[in-house]
Protein backbone atom coordinates (compact mmCIF):
# COMPACT_ATOMS: atom_id res chain seq x y z
CA UNK A 1 0.00 0.00 0.00
CA UNK A 2 2.64 2.43 0.90
CA UNK A 3 6.61 3.01 0.19
CA UNK A 4 9.13 4.43 2.44
CA UNK A 5 11.91 6.96 1.59
CA UNK A 6 15.18 6.52 1.62
CA UNK A 7 15.80 7.69 5.36
CA UNK A 8 12.89 4.67 6.22
CA UNK A 9 9.55 7.28 6.54
CA UNK A 10 6.63 6.30 4.98
CA UNK A 11 6.54 8.30 1.66
CA UNK A 12 2.94 9.08 1.78
CA UNK A 13 2.75 10.64 -2.08
CA UNK A 14 3.52 6.87 -2.90
CA UNK A 15 -0.22 5.44 -1.15
CA UNK A 16 -2.13 3.98 -3.00
CA UNK A 17 -5.87 3.13 -2.90
CA UNK A 18 -7.31 2.44 -6.03
CA UNK A 19 -10.87 2.42 -6.30
CA UNK A 20 -12.17 -1.60 -7.80
CA UNK A 21 -14.25 -1.17 -10.59
CA UNK A 22 -17.95 -2.40 -9.74
CA UNK A 23 -18.64 -4.58 -12.31
CA UNK A 24 -14.79 -5.98 -12.00
CA UNK A 25 -14.41 -9.56 -13.02
CA UNK A 26 -12.47 -10.67 -10.35
CA UNK A 27 -12.44 -10.37 -6.80
CA UNK A 28 -10.52 -7.46 -5.10
CA UNK A 29 -9.86 -5.99 -1.80
CA UNK A 30 -12.62 -3.93 -1.26
CA UNK A 31 -14.99 -7.32 -1.74
CA UNK A 32 -13.97 -7.76 2.07
CA UNK A 33 -14.12 -3.67 2.92
CA UNK A 34 -18.29 -4.26 4.49
CA UNK A 35 -19.52 -1.64 1.81
CA UNK A 36 -21.17 -1.41 -1.59
CA UNK A 37 -18.82 -3.96 -3.17
CA UNK A 38 -19.45 -6.68 0.01
CA UNK A 39 -23.40 -6.31 -0.18
CA UNK A 40 -23.02 -7.03 -4.02
CA UNK A 41 -20.96 -9.84 -3.61
CA UNK A 42 -22.94 -10.96 -1.14
CA UNK A 43 -26.41 -10.14 -3.15
CA UNK A 44 -25.18 -11.35 -6.46
CA UNK A 45 -22.94 -14.82 -5.50
CA UNK A 46 -23.73 -15.67 -2.20
CA UNK A 47 -27.59 -15.33 -1.18
CA UNK A 48 -29.07 -16.47 -4.54
CA UNK A 49 -26.52 -19.89 -3.44
CA UNK A 50 -27.53 -20.24 -0.33
CA UNK A 51 -30.86 -18.54 0.14
CA UNK A 52 -33.01 -18.88 3.08
CA UNK A 53 -34.92 -16.66 5.32
CA UNK A 54 -32.79 -16.48 8.21
CA UNK A 55 -29.93 -15.63 5.72
CA UNK A 56 -31.99 -12.72 3.99
CA UNK A 57 -31.87 -11.12 7.09
CA UNK A 58 -28.08 -9.99 6.64
CA UNK A 59 -27.91 -8.56 10.15
CA UNK A 60 -24.65 -8.83 12.26
CA UNK A 61 -25.87 -12.30 13.22
CA UNK A 62 -28.77 -14.47 12.18
CA UNK A 63 -31.96 -14.96 14.81
CA UNK A 64 -33.01 -18.59 14.51
CA UNK A 65 -35.25 -20.32 16.41
CA UNK A 66 -34.70 -24.14 17.57
CA UNK A 67 -36.40 -26.33 19.97
CA UNK A 68 -38.39 -23.22 21.37
CA UNK A 69 -35.74 -20.56 21.94
CA UNK A 70 -34.63 -17.89 20.09
CA UNK A 71 -30.69 -18.08 19.32
CA UNK A 72 -28.70 -15.24 17.84
CA UNK A 73 -25.92 -17.12 15.57
CA UNK A 74 -22.81 -15.38 13.97
CA UNK A 75 -19.06 -16.53 11.92
CA UNK A 76 -16.51 -14.40 11.47
CA UNK A 77 -13.10 -14.02 10.10
CA UNK A 78 -9.90 -12.31 11.36
CA UNK A 79 -6.92 -11.38 8.50
CA UNK A 80 -6.03 -8.33 10.80
CA UNK A 81 -2.02 -7.65 10.02
CA UNK A 82 0.15 -7.07 12.65
CA UNK A 83 -1.10 -9.55 14.78
CA UNK A 84 -0.27 -7.47 17.51
CA UNK A 85 -1.26 -3.91 17.89
CA UNK A 86 -2.18 -1.14 20.58
CA UNK A 87 -4.90 -2.47 22.87
CA UNK A 88 -4.98 -5.99 21.45
CA UNK A 89 -4.30 -8.41 19.25
CA UNK A 90 -5.71 -10.95 16.56
CA UNK A 91 -6.72 -12.99 19.26
CA UNK A 92 -8.90 -10.33 20.80
CA UNK A 93 -10.96 -9.69 17.78
CA UNK A 94 -11.81 -13.05 17.16
CA UNK A 95 -13.33 -13.10 20.42
CA UNK A 96 -14.85 -9.79 20.86
CA UNK A 97 -15.70 -9.24 17.23
CA UNK A 98 -18.28 -12.56 17.70
CA UNK A 99 -19.58 -11.45 20.87
CA UNK A 100 -20.50 -7.89 19.92
CA UNK A 101 -22.20 -9.28 16.37
CA UNK A 102 -24.14 -11.48 18.87
CA UNK A 103 -25.02 -8.55 21.56
CA UNK A 104 -26.54 -6.24 18.64
CA UNK A 105 -29.39 -9.18 18.90
CA UNK A 106 -29.74 -8.53 22.20
CA UNK A 107 -28.01 -11.83 22.80
CA UNK A 108 -25.29 -12.44 25.63
CA UNK A 109 -22.57 -15.00 24.23
CA UNK A 110 -22.46 -18.32 25.48
CA UNK A 111 -20.37 -20.74 23.35
CA UNK A 112 -17.79 -20.39 20.35
CA UNK A 113 -15.69 -22.18 17.96
CA UNK A 114 -12.10 -21.41 17.06
CA UNK A 115 -10.74 -22.21 13.43
CA UNK A 116 -7.03 -21.86 13.17
CA UNK A 117 -5.25 -21.43 9.77
CA UNK A 118 -1.77 -20.88 10.08
CA UNK A 119 0.91 -20.34 7.68
CA UNK A 120 3.57 -22.62 7.07
CA UNK A 121 6.90 -21.35 9.00
CA UNK A 122 5.31 -19.21 11.51
CA UNK A 123 6.95 -19.22 14.83
CA UNK A 124 4.22 -21.88 17.91
CA UNK A 125 4.91 -18.84 20.37
CA UNK A 126 3.49 -16.72 17.88
CA UNK A 127 0.28 -19.25 17.92
CA UNK A 128 0.76 -19.46 21.36
CA UNK A 129 0.19 -15.76 22.06
CA UNK A 130 -2.34 -15.43 19.70
CA UNK A 131 -4.17 -18.27 21.93
CA UNK A 132 -3.42 -17.23 24.74
CA UNK A 133 -5.40 -14.04 24.06
CA UNK A 134 -7.99 -15.53 22.29
CA UNK A 135 -8.65 -17.43 25.83
CA UNK A 136 -7.91 -14.27 28.13
CA UNK A 137 -10.62 -12.59 25.92
CA UNK A 138 -13.28 -15.49 26.22
CA UNK A 139 -13.06 -15.56 29.83
CA UNK A 140 -13.25 -11.62 30.10
CA UNK A 141 -16.12 -11.46 28.04
CA UNK A 142 -18.21 -14.45 29.68
CA UNK A 143 -17.82 -16.77 27.06
CA UNK A 144 -16.55 -20.66 26.67
CA UNK A 145 -14.58 -21.49 23.57
CA UNK A 146 -16.00 -25.28 23.20
CA UNK A 147 -14.79 -26.54 19.38
CA UNK A 148 -11.99 -25.63 17.19
CA UNK A 149 -10.15 -26.57 14.10
CA UNK A 150 -6.69 -26.27 13.03
CA UNK A 151 -5.56 -25.94 9.40
CA UNK A 152 -1.71 -25.35 8.04
CA UNK A 153 -1.11 -23.94 3.82
CA UNK A 154 2.19 -23.68 2.69
CA UNK A 155 4.65 -20.86 3.20
CA UNK A 156 3.68 -18.30 0.57
CA UNK A 157 -0.24 -18.72 1.00
CA UNK A 158 -1.11 -17.14 4.19
CA UNK A 159 0.00 -14.58 6.24
CA UNK A 160 1.21 -16.13 9.49
CA UNK A 161 -2.50 -16.50 11.54
CA UNK A 162 -5.81 -16.02 10.08
CA UNK A 163 -8.86 -16.85 12.70
CA UNK A 164 -12.48 -17.79 12.11
CA UNK A 165 -14.85 -17.85 15.29
CA UNK A 166 -18.79 -18.61 15.19
CA UNK A 167 -20.90 -18.47 18.05
CA UNK A 168 -24.18 -18.57 19.11
CA UNK A 169 -26.07 -17.15 22.41
CA UNK A 170 -29.84 -17.11 23.21
CA UNK A 171 -32.15 -14.06 22.70
CA UNK A 172 -34.75 -12.72 25.54
CA UNK A 173 -37.83 -13.26 24.83
CA UNK A 174 -38.77 -9.38 25.06
CA UNK A 175 -35.71 -8.40 22.77
CA UNK A 176 -36.71 -7.48 18.89
CA UNK A 177 -33.78 -5.74 16.99
CA UNK A 178 -33.54 -5.10 13.93
CA UNK A 179 -33.60 -2.08 11.09
CA UNK A 180 -37.05 -2.63 10.19
CA UNK A 181 -38.36 -1.44 13.55
CA UNK A 182 -36.19 1.95 12.86
CA UNK A 183 -38.70 4.51 12.84
CA UNK A 184 -38.72 8.29 11.91
CA UNK A 185 -38.14 10.02 15.44
CA UNK A 186 -35.58 7.51 16.51
CA UNK A 187 -32.92 8.80 18.29
CA UNK A 188 -29.47 7.59 17.03
CA UNK A 189 -26.84 7.28 19.83
CA UNK A 190 -22.78 6.48 19.74
CA UNK A 191 -21.45 4.72 22.34
CA UNK A 192 -18.25 6.50 22.00
CA UNK A 193 -15.30 8.10 19.89
CA UNK A 194 -14.74 6.53 16.57
CA UNK A 195 -12.53 5.90 13.60
CA UNK A 196 -10.08 4.37 17.08
CA UNK A 197 -9.85 1.19 16.06
CA UNK A 198 -8.60 1.69 11.95
CA UNK A 199 -6.34 4.29 13.26
CA UNK A 200 -4.20 2.15 15.64
CA UNK A 201 -3.57 -0.50 13.05
CA UNK A 202 -2.87 1.79 10.34
CA UNK A 203 0.23 3.71 12.81
CA UNK A 204 1.23 0.28 13.90
CA UNK A 205 1.44 -1.01 10.60
CA UNK A 206 3.38 2.33 8.54
CA UNK A 207 5.41 3.26 11.32
CA UNK A 208 3.27 6.45 11.65
CA UNK A 209 3.80 8.81 15.06
CA UNK A 210 1.65 11.05 16.27
CA UNK A 211 2.94 12.06 19.61
CA UNK A 212 0.75 9.70 21.32
CA UNK A 213 -0.14 6.35 21.13
CA UNK A 214 -3.17 5.31 19.78
CA UNK A 215 -4.96 2.36 21.47
CA UNK A 216 -7.51 0.06 19.61
CA UNK A 217 -11.01 0.13 20.96
CA UNK A 218 -11.31 -3.73 20.95
CA UNK A 219 -13.94 -4.57 23.40
CA UNK A 220 -16.76 -7.26 23.99
CA UNK A 221 -19.98 -5.33 24.39
CA UNK A 222 -22.36 -7.82 25.89
CA UNK A 223 -22.53 -5.93 29.15
CA UNK A 224 -23.29 -2.50 27.70
CA UNK A 225 -25.63 -3.71 25.80
CA UNK A 226 -27.16 -5.88 28.68
CA UNK A 227 -27.23 -2.26 30.59
CA UNK A 228 -29.26 -0.76 27.57
CA UNK A 229 -31.69 -3.45 27.53
CA UNK A 230 -32.52 -3.24 31.42
CA UNK A 231 -33.81 0.43 30.87
CA UNK A 232 -36.03 -1.02 28.37
CA UNK A 233 -36.36 -4.12 26.20
CA UNK A 234 -37.95 -1.83 23.34
CA UNK A 235 -34.79 -0.93 21.37
CA UNK A 236 -35.62 -0.72 17.63
CA UNK A 237 -32.11 -1.82 16.46
CA UNK A 238 -28.08 -1.79 17.30
CA UNK A 239 -24.49 -2.26 15.05
CA UNK A 240 -21.05 -2.19 15.76
CA UNK A 241 -19.66 -0.21 13.11
CA UNK A 242 -16.24 -2.51 12.26
CA UNK A 243 -15.86 -2.59 8.53
CA UNK A 244 -16.91 0.47 6.80
CA UNK A 245 -16.77 2.97 9.88
CA UNK A 246 -20.13 4.55 11.36
CA UNK A 247 -20.68 5.57 7.60
CA UNK A 248 -21.48 1.91 6.38
CA UNK A 249 -23.41 1.42 9.63
CA UNK A 250 -25.90 3.87 9.43
CA UNK A 251 -26.16 3.46 5.40
CA UNK A 252 -27.11 -0.24 6.10
CA UNK A 253 -29.91 0.87 8.63
CA UNK A 254 -31.24 3.47 6.23
CA UNK A 255 -32.11 1.13 3.34
CA UNK A 256 -32.96 -1.44 5.81
CA UNK A 257 -35.65 0.46 7.40
CA UNK A 258 -36.54 2.68 4.55
CA UNK A 259 -36.07 5.72 6.41
CA UNK A 260 -33.77 9.01 6.49
CA UNK A 261 -30.88 9.88 8.86
CA UNK A 262 -29.64 13.07 9.84
CA UNK A 263 -26.66 13.36 11.49
CA UNK A 264 -24.85 16.43 13.26
CA UNK A 265 -21.31 16.01 12.09
CA UNK A 266 -20.23 18.26 15.01
CA UNK A 267 -21.44 16.10 17.67
CA UNK A 268 -19.95 13.13 16.54
CA UNK A 269 -17.26 12.01 18.97
CA UNK A 270 -13.63 12.28 17.40
CA UNK A 271 -10.96 12.11 19.31
CA UNK A 272 -8.22 15.25 18.61
CA UNK A 273 -5.84 11.92 17.82
CA UNK A 274 -7.55 10.67 15.30
CA UNK A 275 -9.08 13.78 13.91
CA UNK A 276 -4.99 14.48 12.99
CA UNK A 277 -4.29 10.95 11.96
CA UNK A 278 -7.00 11.25 9.77
CA UNK A 279 -6.37 14.56 7.95
CA UNK A 280 -2.25 13.15 7.49
CA UNK A 281 -3.78 9.98 5.69
CA UNK A 282 -6.62 11.68 3.84
CA UNK A 283 -9.34 9.64 5.68
CA UNK A 284 -12.62 10.11 6.84
CA UNK A 285 -13.28 9.43 10.63
CA UNK A 286 -16.62 8.36 9.74
CA UNK A 287 -15.57 5.61 7.54
CA UNK A 288 -12.94 4.34 9.65
CA UNK A 289 -13.42 0.74 11.77
CA UNK A 290 -14.37 0.38 15.16
CA UNK A 291 -14.09 -2.45 17.13
CA UNK A 292 -15.48 -1.86 20.78
CA UNK A 293 -18.41 0.84 19.36
CA UNK A 294 -21.87 0.74 19.02
CA UNK A 295 -24.54 3.06 17.14
CA UNK A 296 -28.10 2.23 18.63
CA UNK A 297 -31.46 3.60 17.15
CA UNK A 298 -33.57 3.95 20.10
CA UNK A 299 -37.47 5.34 20.72
CA UNK A 300 -37.50 9.02 21.68
CA UNK A 301 -39.23 8.76 24.74
CA UNK A 302 -36.68 6.29 25.79
CA UNK A 303 -33.27 8.13 24.27
CA UNK A 304 -32.30 10.30 27.57
CA UNK A 305 -32.51 7.14 29.75
CA UNK A 306 -30.89 4.49 27.38
CA UNK A 307 -27.92 7.34 27.31
CA UNK A 308 -27.71 7.89 30.76
CA UNK A 309 -27.28 3.97 31.22
CA UNK A 310 -24.60 3.95 28.59
CA UNK A 311 -22.96 6.61 30.35
CA UNK A 312 -22.88 4.75 33.67
CA UNK A 313 -20.86 1.89 32.07
CA UNK A 314 -17.41 1.70 31.29
CA UNK A 315 -17.56 1.22 27.16
CA UNK A 316 -19.89 3.66 27.16
CA UNK A 317 -18.74 6.90 29.56
CA UNK A 318 -18.44 8.75 25.98
CA UNK A 319 -21.67 8.28 24.52
CA UNK A 320 -23.67 10.77 22.62
CA UNK A 321 -26.83 11.82 20.29
CA UNK A 322 -25.70 12.07 17.39
CA UNK A 323 -28.51 12.51 15.11
CA UNK A 324 -32.05 10.88 14.66
CA UNK A 325 -33.91 9.05 11.97
CA UNK A 326 -36.23 11.04 9.75
CA UNK A 327 -39.37 10.89 6.72
CA UNK A 328 -37.55 12.51 4.54
CA UNK A 329 -34.80 11.15 2.01
CA UNK A 330 -35.71 7.37 2.74
CA UNK A 331 -32.55 5.16 2.17
CA UNK A 332 -30.15 8.10 2.91
CA UNK A 333 -27.89 9.40 5.84
CA UNK A 334 -26.58 13.20 5.30
CA UNK A 335 -24.66 15.08 7.93
CA UNK A 336 -25.15 18.63 8.79
CA UNK A 337 -21.78 20.23 9.20
CA UNK A 338 -20.38 22.81 11.67
CA UNK A 339 -20.94 25.48 8.85
CA UNK A 340 -24.31 24.96 8.31
CA UNK A 341 -24.44 23.12 5.24
CA UNK A 342 -25.19 19.64 4.42
CA UNK A 343 -23.46 16.68 3.03
CA UNK A 344 -24.38 13.16 1.95
CA UNK A 345 -22.76 10.29 3.47
CA UNK A 346 -23.19 7.23 1.29
CA UNK A 347 -22.09 4.21 1.49
CA UNK A 348 -17.87 3.38 0.92
CA UNK A 349 -17.30 1.58 -1.99
CA UNK A 350 -14.49 -0.81 -0.76
CA UNK A 351 -12.05 -0.15 2.17
CA UNK A 352 -10.19 2.79 3.12
CA UNK A 353 -7.94 0.51 4.98
CA UNK A 354 -7.62 -2.97 4.25
CA UNK A 355 -6.76 -5.84 6.52
CA UNK A 356 -7.97 -4.48 9.92
CA UNK A 357 -10.33 -7.26 11.23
Amino acid sequence: MSETTTTGAPDLTAWICPAPLRDHPRVVMGHGGGGALSAELVQHVFAPAFGGPALSQLGDSAQVSLGGARLAFSTDSFVVRPLFFPGGSIGDLAVNGTVNDLAMSGARAAYLSCGFILEEGVEVSVVAQVAEALGAAARSAGVEVVTGDTKVVEAGHGDGVFINTAGIGLIPADVDLRPQRVVPGDVVIVSGAIGVHGVAIMSVREGLEFGVEIQSDCAALGGLVEAMLAVTPDLHVLRDPTRGGLAAALNEIAAASGTGVVIQERIVPVPPTVSNACAILGLDPMYVANEGKLVAFVPREHADAVLDAMRAHPLGAEAAVIGEAVETHPGMVVARTGLGGTRVVDMPIGEQLPRIC
